[in-house]
Order: C-alpha cells, then sequence, then structure tokens
C-alpha cells in the first residue's frame, strides 16, 4: 500500500468549509528590488529558481485524492506533472502603477478559488509599478498550511544572500505513476478512524480532568471575591459579540490594504508600558477599530470581540499541517482612556496565555471524521445562507500576529523590502488583521469582504494615529514616572535632612573661664556717684 497522508479533521475543515464566497486560502504580497537588467527577465529567474526547489516542501508536490463519496476526509497523494507556467503566473499593472492598484489587483487575485486537481499554490510576478519595484503575490490552501508552516515554507523558496544557495537535487521519479483504487482509499479511510479514535479515547481523561481543575480554580477565585461577581463573569462569557458592520453574511469580493509600522519604536514603547508585542498589536488595532467605528457612528457600547488564533506547533516543527487553535479576547474599544484599555488588553493576554498554558499540550488537532464533509459543507452553507451570520456573533474581527524573519530575504537575485499577509475571512467576521513582522517593520495586512468594510485603507490610517496616540501615552507615562522619582527623591532628602536634625545633640549655656571669675571677684562693680545736693 502507498504511504498515504491523511489530512486531520483541522485541515480537511478548511476544505469542507469553503465556498465561492468564502475560499480558504492565504497569502501574502511581497515586494522587490528589481535585479539588474542584465540578468535576464526576472519571471524566467523565479520559474527556473521555485522549479528546483519544490521537493524542499511537501505542499508543492502534493494534491488531493477524494475518498469515495465524501465519507471522510481526502489523503494527500504526490503529483508527477508539475506544471510550472500555470503555478507562477505573470501580469502587469496599468499605468501609472500605483500602491492602491497593486493592492485592488491582489484583493481580486485573492478572491479566486484554487484547483483542487492540482496541488494546491499559485505565485503571481506583477510588474508595472511607478517606483520600479517588483510585487510578488501567492496564495496556498490552509488546508495544507498554517501561519507558521507557510513561513517554513517560504524559507524552502527564499535565499538570505542575492545569490541563491546550493541546494541538492531531488531523487530521481520513479517510472511508474501510482493510481488510488477505491477499495485501497476506503480500507485507508476506516484504518485511519479507527486510529483517531484509539487516540481520542486516550486523550479525553487528561483533558477532562484539567478541564475540571481549570473550572474548579475559576469559582473558587470568583467566590472568593463574592457570589454576585462570580455570576456576572458567567454571563459575561455567553454574550455575544456586539453589532458591527463586519458581522454578517459575506460576498466573494475582497478589498485589501496594508500598512507598515516600526518594529524596535512599539517595542521599546511596550517595554515602557510594561506591555508584551502581542498587547502592543492588540492596542493598535483596538485604538484603530474605535476610531474607525467612531466616525462612522457604529461604535457599539459593548467592546469588540477579537477572535485571536494560537499556534499549538512544537519548537522546530516545519511539517506542512495545521497546529492551531484559538481564542476570544476583548478589545475594550468602549474604553476612551488609551491607558486603561491597555491595562484591559494586557489583563486579558495574560489570563490568556494561563489557560492556554494549561491545556496547550492537551488540545487534539485531529478527532475521527467519518462524514465530516458532509456535516461541516451543510452547515457551512446553513450558516452563509440564512440570517444566523448576522445573530450568532462570536467576535468581531480576527487579529493575528506573525513573527517574521528579521534579515533580508531574497528570490531569484531580488531583495525583499515588505511582506503583507493576506488571510481569510468567512460569513459573521468579514475583516481579518494580519501582523507580521520583517526587516524591523510591523507589516499589516488588512483583508475584508468588500460590502462589510469598502473602506479598509482607511483602517490602515487610523493605524498610524493610532501609533502616534501610543507615543502620546508613552510620552505621559514617563512625564509622570519622572514626576513621581523626583517627588519621591524630594521627599527622601526632606526626611533625610529631618533625620540628621533630631540626631543633633542640643545646645547647653557657655559657662565662664576660671581666671574670668578670679577677675570678677578682685574688682567689685563700681558704684554710681549720685549729685550733690
Amino acid at each position: 500500500m502507498a504511504d498515504l497522508s491523511h489530512l486531520s479533521l483541522l485541515d480537511g475543515a478548511f476544505l469542507h468549509l469553503e465556498s465561492p464566497e468564502m475560499p480558504m486560502h492565504v497569502g501574502s504580497l511581497a515586494l522587490f528590488e528589481a535585479p539588474p537588467p542584465e540578468r535576464g527577465p526576472w519571471l524566467d529567474a523565479v520559474r527556473a529558481h521555485v522549479l528546483s526547489r519544490l521537493h524542499l516542501a511537501p505542499v508543492f508536490t502534493r494534491k488531493l485524492a477524494l475518498m469515495p463519496f465524501d465519507l471522510a476526509n481526502p489523503v494527500w497523494i504526490r503529483d508527477d506533472d508539475i506544471d510550472i507556467d500555470y503555478h507562477i503566473r505573470h501580469t502587469v499593472l496599468p499605468r501609472p502603477g500605483t500602491m492602491a492598484q497593486l493592492e485592488a489587483l491582489a484583493a481580486r487575485l485573492h478572491s479566486s478559488l484554487l484547483d483542487r486537481s492540482r496541488p494546491l499554490w499559485e505565485f503571481y510576478v506583477i510588474e508595472g509599478l511607478e517606483d520600479g519595484r517588483i510585487g510578488f503575490y501567492s496564495k496556498v490552501h490552509h488546508a495544507a498550511v498554517d501561519g507558521q508552516a507557510a513561513v517554513a515554507m517560504a524559507n524552502s523558496v527564499f535565499d538570505l544572500t542575492p545569490e541563491p544557495r546550493r541546494v541538492k537535487p531531488p531523487r530521481a521519479p520513479r517510472t511508474h505513476r501510482y493510481q488510488l483504487g477505491v477499495a485501497e482509499l476506503l480500507g485507508a479511510a476506516l484504518g485511519n478512524q479507527l486510529d483517531q479514535m484509539v487516540r481520542f479515547a486516550k486523550l479525553m481523561p487528561p483533558l477532562a480532568g484539567a478541564a475540571l481543575g481549570t473550572a474548579r480554580t475559576v469559582i473558587t477565585t470568583r467566590l472568593r471575591r463574592g457570589r454576585g461577581t462570580a455570576t456576572a463573569a458567567v454571563g459575561t462569557r455567553l454574550k455575544l459579540a456586539p453589532v458591527t458592520p463586519f458581522n454578517a453574511s459575506i460576498t466573494n469580493q475582497r478589498a485589501f490594504a496594508c500598512a507598515s509600522l516600526p518594529l524596535a519604536e512599539v517595542k521599546s514603547i511596550g517595554r515602557t508600558l510594561d506591555a508584551s508585542i502581542n498587547d502592543m498589536v492588540l492596542w493598535l488595532c483596538a485604538t484603530a477599530l474605535r476610531e474607525y467605528l467612531k466616525d462612522g457612528r457604529e461604535l457599539p457600547e459593548r467592546t469588540l470581540v477579537a477572535g485571536v488564533p494560537v499556534s499549538l506547533r512544537a519548537e522546530g516543527d516545519t511539517s506542512s499541517n495545521n497546529q492551531v487553535s484559538g481564542t476570544l479576547i476583548d478589545l475594550a474599544t468602549q474604553v476612551a482612556d488609551p491607558m486603561a484599555r491597555l491595562d484591559a488588553i494586557r489583563a486579558a493576554t495574560r489570563a490568556m496565555k494561563a489557560e492556554m498554558g494549561v491545556f496547550r499540550d492537551l488540545l487534539p488537532t485531529d478527532f475521527p471524521s467519518l462524514g465530516s464533509p458532509w456535516l461541516l459543507s451543510g452547515l457551512a452553507s446553513l450558516y452563509g445562507r440564512s440570517r444566523m451570520a448576522h445573530r450568532l456573533r462570536v467576535a468581531n474581527v480576527v487579529i493575528s500576529n506573525v513573527p517574521g524573519p528579521q534579515v533580508p530575504l531574497y528570490l531569484a537575485g531580488a531583495r525583499m523590502t515588505g511582506m503583507y499577509p493576506l488571510s481569510i475571512v468567512v460569513h459573521g467576521i468579514g475583516l481579518n488583521i494580519t501582523v507580521q513582522s520583517y526587516m524591523g517593520q510591523l507589516c499589516f495586512g488588512l483583508i475584508a469582504c468588500r460590502r462589510a468594510a469598502p473602506d479598509v485603507h482607511d483602517l490602515t490610517e487610523r493605524l498610524h494615529g493610532a501609533l502616534g496616540a501610543l507615543r502620546a501615552l508613552e510620552a505621559s507615562v514617563a512625564a509622570a514616572r519622572d514626576e513621581a522619582s523626583a517627588s519621591a527623591e524630594a521627599m527622601a532628602a526632606e526626611a533625610i535632612a529631618s533625620a540628621a536634625a533630631s540626631a543633633r545633640p542640643a545646645r547647653t549655656p557657655k559657662r565662664k573661664a576660671p581666671a574670668a571669675k578670679a577677675a570678677a571677684v578682685a574688682s567689685p562693680p563700681r558704684r554710681r556717684r549720685t549729685p550733690a545736693a
């Protein structure tokens, strides 16, 4: 039997939830400095470069083999007939070639589905920018990679120097091509289901124990603070996210905008405010969203809720699959005071980290998936075509922060100057903000359903405004600390002076010297003479 690679339930979910309105691929828009003209057309160099490295990442050379009647998740099989001209395409922007035109093209390319009969990836070389740079748009299906796996895949293509590194060529392909039969597919599916059931059964006792322990700790803590507080906390968790323009059924049309903020400055401000880089990203997004909705008179009285992906991938794991969970974080957008908003976000992220510390190693990334294609496809269609997306608002926006390389990357001799992610929007959550760090920049990629947020460029302007507010917040906190420090130093100096004064000995009256006393005895005081009568 061939060595089959089964999709997990999470991997398969990205396939079964996909629809024309809801493509399930992730992508990026990179910008490159044009290489010297003497090197020839960059498109040809890119095609030759990628073709020589297809074997370094499985996502480039594998495609789907569907199960009969969609009884279970598909399996990955090797594709021995890669059409490199199909997967790496070329287009030219119309004049004048602005960044807004490039963003609009990326949004349009991101709205179309990938061909499932081929390996699930496409690259686009985009020329015609007025500043001479070259755009490079890429997309890969989320069933094949998550955020960290996409970074590992990119490392197989990009280099650290203008001269591409030497790569060991692949082994010669076998002469015969393997074709999977129906009986073999069904047997593999049933075997995989039994294996998953056994693993899930073994995982249930520790998972239930951790959940019970966490619930007991939370309830005990709440009851110590008061029975009313505990009830209010539980009620708050059961509340839906507030109504915003982003929470509706979506179309297949997209709007995309990107922005760059200085990473070193944001980190420095975070150290001053005792906040992590994730806290800073959430605060910047929350502040931008607050101002954006406030200007449109659409800011809800309750806080916006962000869905935040959480990686379950072990350090060093570069496998091409999904190992991710998610959590919900309140953005405190109803709080006008910027420091109070940051305090609320910081408290929320710390609570999230504490919870994930308990469950991180126990959360499964796979379950028995028999019948999941039918079930998930039906639920996705029902959710999108009904009014449920308007009513069941779990979150308002998705915010993700993916660490990236801080050294320059090269592709076929061209130097990358920026990398902006494009992620997924779904029914009920029509806005996704994904951030990737690169070369001292925080590269924000904002992708939205065009009906939910047609003016997504306004949000990027609000992000720059949020950075200005963050600088002002740092200045005010630093000034307050300096004032408090000066006051503390003055009080300390006053206390030291007071202590020194109280420790000084009391003065005693001076005594006359013995010689002075003798002179006084020997010479009695002269009598005053009175005038004669």
